[in-house]
């Protein structure tokens, strides 16, 4: 249907799909006013892996930090504590 590829209806399509980004996405997509869907999506997409791999990155940092400094339980496991 013709009237469905109008560059009003792409737009309405990429505003609608902004909407329903998670706030930490839209905000890094959100001012750049990408109105071709198939970019905005592939942008998102990128944007969503790089955030999974910052947390996964710093996630991993912590448990190395707090192994390196030898926090364990002090208790063993029938929960008397360990000299």
């Amino acid at each position: 249907a013709p009237h469905y590829n109008t560059m009003e209806v792409e737009e309405d399509k990429c505003v609608k799909f902004e909407n329903g980004l998670s706030p930490d996405i839209k905000q890094l997509i959100g001012f750049n006013e990408i109105r071709d869907f198939p970019t905005l999506v592939n942008k998102c997409r990128i944007c969503d892996k790089d955030g999974n791999a910052k947390a996964n990155y710093y996630k991993a940092a912590n448990e190395r930090r707090w192994k390196d400094l030898g926090r364990g339980k002090p208790y063993d496991k029938k929960g008397k504590k360990v000299d």
